[in-house]
């Protein structure tokens, strides 16, 4: 493990100097006054310390296991969807569009559940909204309405990502315990296309009844998770996270994260990460299938090897990359990234494309949990929730976004459009975070 298994997690309060050089108002400094220290120093909990943390992590670790299975699904499950529903490639992709709703529902709200509810909130919450969803699109409702439940799927899963990367990102090891828990993401992606395939093409299942499995899914996180985290409260999490008084509560909170610099850098990368990362797991077996020429199920496998790159990029790079250091790592793997899909785009053979996109999503899967750890060392831990939350659903809108444009461009000119796309989408995200580099330490985290 990391020579930060011992490392002190702490929070950072203005001091009058900053505060006399405009970061902060008179206001500001006598309510900082009247609360207490956010400077003190705690020990970072660890994930092993007792049965109940090792509960909950491992209940963090099916959340995101099920997020996986479903984000995964759509590459596997679109190409059914077109001749279920008699829909073109933009119609079908409102399916990756709308759940953009949902995450921004959760980045607005995300910080008020914690504090009214606490984090048993998020585990009672997030699970019912993903258990509900599934069971309507199993029962194959018409397209207007499985339009509205991936809606109902985004806010879950904004809720969970959201609190479950705060929550470890402020453990010790956090960067490993994070690379497990995106890891278990990508296990349910990897799973499930195959999954999803195999049932459709060789057990002959409609494509919905893969929902029945979801639903399974979700109804255990409901109870595994709401179990482990039935003593954080909304009283405890206050208490753990003070806000200033008189500053407007919960939802204040939120505005106050959005003037840090750091946040809206986290942000904005995470967009294009999401919608890098999804945006190739969606649309892979479309464009295997028709520019590469692989039949359907060796191209759902070229979708489960992208996805399989990214889990075991997520286990093995989290313990790589403390000993680089965060920011570096992530623009040494972004540059990677861009290498190896230079050859994808290039190399019109299916084995090597496949390989290429394998190794695509192999430097691409511990990019999300760095930027949660640089995020969590640049801004005041009672911040965590509401930047972190809106920097995660930020992400899931990319997400959402960018494959629903590519489907839109692809119903004009074609799924060769995706290559070009995508390499621009991962310039662009190494340039945003180049931006992190030019900001002194010391500034990082103040006021826009």
């Amino acid at each position: 493990m990391s020579t930060r298994s011992a490392r002190l997690t702490r929070s950072w309060s203005p001091t009058l100097d900053e505060a006399t050089e405009g970061q902060y108002t008179p206001e500001a400094i006598s309510e900082t006054d009247e609360t207490p220290p956010l400077h003190a120093v705690n020990v970072a909990p660890r994930w092993n310390e007792s049965k109940t943390t090792i509960w909950k992590v491992t209940a963090t670790f099916w959340c995101a296991f099920v997020m996986g299975s479903n984000d995964a699904a759509y590459g596997a499950i679109i190409p059914y969807l077109e001749i279920y529903y008699q829909k073109s490639y933009t119609v079908v992709s409102l399916v990756f569009l709308s759940p953009f709703v949902g995450y921004t529902v959760s980045a607005i709200l995300s910080n008020l559940v914690h504090q009214t509810f606490g984090r048993r909130g998020i585990t009672i919450i997030a699970p019912i909204c993903h258990v509900t969803a599934f069971a309507v699109i199993s029962v194959h409702p018409p397209f207007p309405v499985l339009v509205i439940m991936y809606m109902l799927v985004g806010l879950g899963s904004g809720f969970h990502n959201a609190a479950w990367n705060v929550w470890i990102g402020n453990m010790a090891n956090s960067h490993e315990v994070l690379g497990f828990f995106h890891g278990f993401y990508g296990i349910g992606a990897t799973i499930s296309p195959l999954v999803a395939t195999s049932l459709i093409i060789k057990a002959g299942w409609e494509w919905y009844s893969y929902y029945y499995l979801m639903t399974g899914a979700a109804a255990i996180a409901l109870i595994y998770s709401a179990g482990a985290f039935w003593d954080e409260t909304g009283s405890k999490y206050q208490q753990e996270n003070p806000t200033f008084p008189g500053r407007g509560g919960a939802l204040s909170q939120t505005r106050l994260a959005l003037t840090y610099k750091v946040t809206w850098i986290c942000a904005v990368f995470l967009f294009l990460y999401g919608g890098i990362e999804v945006a190739i797991g969606g649309w892979i077996v479309v464009f295997m299938t028709n520019v590469r020429h692989g039949d359907p199920f060796e191209s759902g496998m070229a979708e489960t090897g992208f996805w399989l790159g990214i889990t075991v990029g997520r286990f093995v790079l989290g313990f790589v990359s403390p000993r680089i250091g965060e920011k570096l790592s992530i623009a040494i793997y972004l540059l990677l990234a861009i290498a190896l899909e230079l050859i994808f785009w290039l190399v019109p053979e299916f084995i090597v494309s496949a390989v290429a996109v394998a190794f695509v999503g192999f430097f691409m899967g511990t990019i999300f949990p760095g930027v949660v750890i640089v995020a969590t060392r640049l801004l005041p831990k009672n911040l965590h929730v509401a930047a972190i939350g809106f920097a995660a659903a930020f992400s899931m809108g990319g997400g959402a976004v960018f494959p629903f444009m590519i489907g839109a461009i692809a119903q004009a000119k074609g799924v060769t459009v995706l290559q070009p796309i995508l390499l621009a989408m991962l310039a662009v995200s190494l340039g945003i975070w180049a931006t992190i580099f030019r900001l002194p330490q010391q500034e990082a985290s103040h006021h826009v």
